[in-house]
């Protein structure tokens, strides 16, 4: 379990009762419901608002994420809305008066067949032209950027090229999460803990709140921001979403000093590496392929990835494994995010996320205020709307780039 930083030890424990009736109540008290009660707070001025969650504030995905921020999407809608979300990043620690370790060291995605190279370029090129810092890096040239990667070509994955994104990077995703906690604290808004939706409250095909396990609670507006069970949450109100939840894997190591400069993911075996503040090595792979809830993942998943980390980084293979965990992950049939009204009146969802969820926080906060404050999207979600499923309409980032996280 995550804890409040040092400095401010006792606000995350002012766990206020439930007032009778709220303007707006979001469903989920991780990364993106904190982010959507702060833009409705400090930038619509809507601050009679609570956020409810059924466990700890930041318990969930939060709390076991890769902690990875880049924007080099290829699709226009996700270059738009990541880059978004980066820009963001790089300004909330002075608007939230907060040092969460925002580090921009980089991001490295392997490309170790001809396959990989030509989606590569291509994607630099995309990215290019949708204003995202990108480069495309030789072999010698990605072992300029991390000297201790295996380059050679006597191993199963050789690396045949990387795109670089300079700007991207990470951070230290508890401390995200107290930065906006405390804001929000501050503006008025009440983060109810252990506080789990039953039911929704319904006036024909209207939202008027909800029913909890501390009560009911009215709401002129209802957002869904429950990463991992959105499905099942919105299922309670009569909305049926086209998301499949999966587990998700991950892995630290045990203290070291700084070895790793940067952030290396490869495309092919969706492995990633980066170096946390404290020092452990962070490493995960993509989803399991099987539906499920369980915060823990097939065995033989993780051990192919930890293989191929291994020998793209043979130092690594003297590490000891310090810490395990899995969490849930909820994806759209396109692997993009949903943001978006639903059929039922005043009920808004925010959801399908998949393994993009932390790096898009800022800008899935801000969008998805924008959508409840005015009923209707802001310009950067008005593509990743419920309705694109009956158009056809798909923002096919895995199938176009087949990058985890």
């Amino acid at each position: 379990m995550a804890v409040p930083p040092p400095e401010h030890p006792d606000f995350l424990w002012r766990n206020p009762e439930p007032k009778s009736s709220y303007d707006v109540v979001i469903v989920g008290g991780g990364g993106h419901g904190l982010t959507t009660a702060y833009y409705l707070a400090a930038h619509h001025g809507i601050t009679n608002v609570a956020v409810v969650e059924r466990g700890w504030l930041a318990g969930g995905n939060m709390a076991r994420n890769t902690a990875i921020i880049r924007s080099n999407y290829l699709w226009d809608e996700s270059a738009a809305i990541y880059e978004q979300s980066l820009k963001l990043w790089e300004q909330l620690p002075e608007e939230l008066d907060y040092d969460f370790l925002f580090s921009q060291r980089g991001v490295l995605n392997l490309a170790h067949t001809l396959g990989d190279v030509r989606e590569s370029r291509r994607r630099v090129e995309a990215n290019r032209l949708n204003g995202v810092d990108a480069e495309w890096l030789t072999p010698e040239e990605v072992e300029e950027v991390c000297p201790i990667i295996n380059t050679g070509d006597d191993i199963r994955y050789p690396i045949m090229g990387a795109t670089y994104q300079p700007r991207a990077g990470i951070a230290k995703h508890d401390h995200v999460a107290w930065a906006l906690a405390r804001r929000c604290d501050e503006l008025g808004v009440d983060l109810i803990q252990n506080c789990e939706v039953t039911g929704f409250v319904k006036d024909g095909e209207r939202v008027v709140g909800v029913e909890t396990t501390q009560g009911r609670i009215h709401a002129g507006k209802v957002g869904l921001a429950a990463a991992g069970h959105s499905s099942q949450v919105a299922e309670m109100a009569g909305v049926q979403l086209p998301i499949q939840s999966h587990p998700l894997q991950a892995l630290v190591s045990e203290l070291f000093e700084p070895v790793h400069p940067t952030v290396v993911m490869s495309n092919h075996v969706h492995v990633y590496v980066s170096q946390a503040h404290k020092g452990e090595l962070v490493l995960g792979a993509g989803i399991d392929q099987y539906v499920g809830y369980g915060q823990r993942g097939g065995f033989h998943v993780i051990e192919d990835q930890m293989a191929a980390a291994v020998e793209l980084f043979p130092m690594f293979g003297r590490a000891h494994v310090l810490r395990t965990w899995g969490g849930v992950v909820d994806t759209t049939l396109d692997a993009s995010p949903i943001i978006s009204k639903t059929p039922v009146d005043q009920l808004y969802v925010n959801c399908g996320w998949g393994t993009g969820g932390f790096k898009g926080t800022p800008a899935s906060g801000m969008t998805f205020a924008h959508t409840i404050a005015h009923d209707e999207p802001h310009p950067l979600n008005v593509p990743f709307s419920l309705e694109r499923f009956e158009t056809g309409f798909l923002i096919d980032e895995h199938g176009a780039a087949g990058v985890a996280h």
